[in-house]
């Protein structure tokens, strides 16, 4: 029942994240890319802090906690974010769509090779259902891919360094409590995305000037409940269930993204959307165990009544 609470809360951070594809995607008009990102996980960081400190929770790190800090920031910060903004400028939006929706494969088969995870035929399989569809959600949006293009390489990088972080994670939560480590993540790794930005957008700055409230309101969603509260989740979930587990939620994150664009930004929701959700459904129940849980609970539920 432990394990089902938390796939449960994974469901809803993905719901979050999917809101926040739209946020971000409206916050870029009004700000550089790299400057917004930098400030709004600055932003974020701040939070995860004070409701540690709140708590209880903040220590300085260990000497070996210190690598695992800064590999995770340059993986999950730096380099995923940095190469996710430059590659979507130069790929298709399908080529994109489609090379991140292998994150939670990555995930998986990186979980085997490093952590050692036992990943079951049934499981597998669930990863590859997931992949499907999210492939039939981004071909029925776009209608075509696009050639192979140096964008997508860099899309590449993006999700196998944000994968491979995962891994750090749940290396790392032996020692440190991942709610604390996502706040140093995020902490390091946005001050080495504030200098990238005052190097690549020098006057990036200036826009922060020229928002309106609602803009804001929506920086704040984005950065406090999105990202402060929802990395804090997903990495807590992680130390629980394992990084393949959590990372098969991810193509969830893809639906609610449309459904997000859908009903605040006004883009099209094909009938081909929910047939990609089928799948991906039925991948999240077979990769992430639910299905074994289920059956684990019914079949203790039957021995209690044999034995009663």
């Amino acid at each position: 029942m432990k394990n089902i609470k938390v796939l449960m809360t994974l469901v809803i951070v993905m719901l979050i994240w999917g809101i926040n594809v739209s946020a971000v995607k409206y916050l870029v008009n009004y700000f550089d890319p790299i400057t917004i990102t930098s400030i709004r996980i600055l932003t974020a960081s701040s939070l995860v802090f004070l409701i540690l400190f709140l708590v209880g929770k903040v220590r300085l790190p260990l000497r070996k906690e210190w690598l695992y800090i800064m590999i995770g920031a340059l993986t999950n910060v730096v380099v995923h974010h940095y190469f996710l903004s430059e590659g979507l400028t130069r790929t298709t939006a399908a080529n994109g769509g489609l090379i991140l929706g292998l994150g939670p494969l990555l995930t998986a088969i990186l979980s085997i090779l490093i952590l050692k995870e036992n990943m079951t035929v049934a499981r597998f399989g669930g990863f590859l259902l997931g992949s499907i569809g999210v492939g039939v959600i981004i071909l029925a949006g776009s209608g075509t891919l696009g050639e192979v293009s140096f964008g997508d390489i860099e899309i590449f990088i993006a999700i196998f360094s944000q994968a491979f972080s995962f891994i750090l994670i749940k290396k790392a939560s032996n020692t440190m409590d991942p709610r604390l480590l996502t706040g140093y993540m995020f902490f390091i790794g946005a001050l080495i995305l504030f200098l990238i930005a005052l190097i690549k957008e020098p006057n990036g700055l200036n826009g922060l000037f020229k928002s309106t409230p609602s803009v804001w309101a929506i920086f704040f969603f984005s950065a406090l409940l999105a990202t402060a509260i929802g990395h804090m989740v997903y990495n807590s979930a992680i130390k629980k269930i394992g990084a393949a587990q959590s990372s098969i939620f991810l193509n969830l994150n893809t639906f609610f993204s449309l459904m997000g664009a859908g009903i605040f930004l006004g883009e099209p929701i094909l009938a081909a959307h929910f047939i990609g959700l089928i799948f991906i459904i039925a991948g999240v129940v077979l990769g992430s165990g639910s299905l074994e849980i289920l059956l684990q609970i019914i079949i203790k539920n039957k021995s209690k009544k044999t034995y009663s």
